[in-house]
């Protein structure tokens, strides 16, 4: 999506930034600023805001070869107006865009390539029947290690919908994420509690169960047991696209072999980053980066 970003209400009137944001192109440029080769597949619409979304992501070293271009549709659009304190309001403009036209068709040569790993959200099944289809079709990829974001939007839809579409693709995961009021959303409705849930997917042959707590860290759950780690404290600038900095981090040190600690710490600090500067990927770290929240704070790296 194209995203404009309001410095006061929007019903005061004023100036609006103007960048890209997006769940899956945000994981995808966090991955490739730490090394990782990166694909990106969706649907622009053929305008300048379309073009804005390509630009940027080639730029950030994202492989958009399988991206396509509608010309009949525009580019979705999402608005960030803060309205008191800390509280963002988000207003999104994807009903009949470019996006909402995403088909299997669009990934089938992307997927036949191959991959490492495959990551989806729930994001892209609230879109619309199409984008719901390639969702299903893409987390059906064999040889390849499927990670979930649950990712659940209740402006783009209600819990009860994204768990009709969600839990019966949980046998076909390997690694689920999810904050702890989204573990529900993918997990059998029998299950009631956190520990039933996690076990239940455990059951289902997810081998991942990743459960972000925001400011109190992240925990993985796995066949062996589970594995907590507390979250990287910086000053707080901005939290949207920290979940997505998170599974970044999570699916980089997955990449590079690292157990679940390496992987939750590599995590919670790739978030840190996220928090801690302006918009949603504009601050993810590169791989050189990664040791900076180490330093005292104030310091000036000479």
């Amino acid at each position: 999506m194209a995203a404009l970003r309001s410095a006061r209400p929007l019903h005061l009137g004023g100036t609006l930034d103007l960048s890209v944001a997006g769940a899956e192109s945000n994981v995808a440029i966090g991955l490739a600023r730490l090394g990782h080769d990166t694909r990106w597949i969706g649907v622009t619409g053929d305008d300048e805001l379309g073009r804005l979304v390509l630009r940027t992501l080639r730029a950030e070293g994202v492989d958009v070869t399988h991206a396509a271009v509608d010309t009949a549709a525009p580019t979705a659009l999402v608005v960030f107006e803060p309205r008191v304190a800390d509280v963002v309001r988000v207003a999104y403009y994807r009903t009949g865009s470019a996006g909402s036209r995403l088909t299997p068709d669009h990934l089938a040569a992307a997927l036949a390539e191959g991959a490492r790993v495959v990551h989806l959200t729930g994001i892209t099944a609230a879109l619309g029947p199409g984008p719901r289809a390639a969702l299903e079709t893409a987390a059906r990829t064999g040889h390849a290690t499927i990670c979930l974001d649950v990712n659940h939007r209740s402006k783009l839809w209600s819990r009860a919908a994204a768990a009709r579409v969600l839990r019966p693709l949980a046998p076909l995961l390997d690694i689920v994420v999810a904050s702890d009021d989204e573990l529900a959303l993918v997990a059998p409705a029998g299950a009631t509690t956190e520990t039933d849930r996690v076990q239940a997917l455990l059951d289902l042959g997810v081998g991942e169960i990743v459960v972000k707590r925001g400011a109190a860290g992240a925990e993985v759950f796995t066949g062996n047991g589970k594995v907590a780690r507390p979250a990287v404290h910086v000053p707080v600038k901005n939290t949207v696209g920290a979940g997505d900095a998170f599974v970044a981090g999570y699916l980089s040190a997955l990449l590079d072999g690292l157990p679940a600690a390496g992987r939750l710490h590599r995590a919670v600090t790739t978030g840190a980053f996220a928090v801690a500067a302006a918009g949603d990927w504009e601050g993810l770290p590169f791989r050189h980066e990664l040791d900076l929240l180490d330093s005292e704070p104030g310091t000036t790296l000479r």
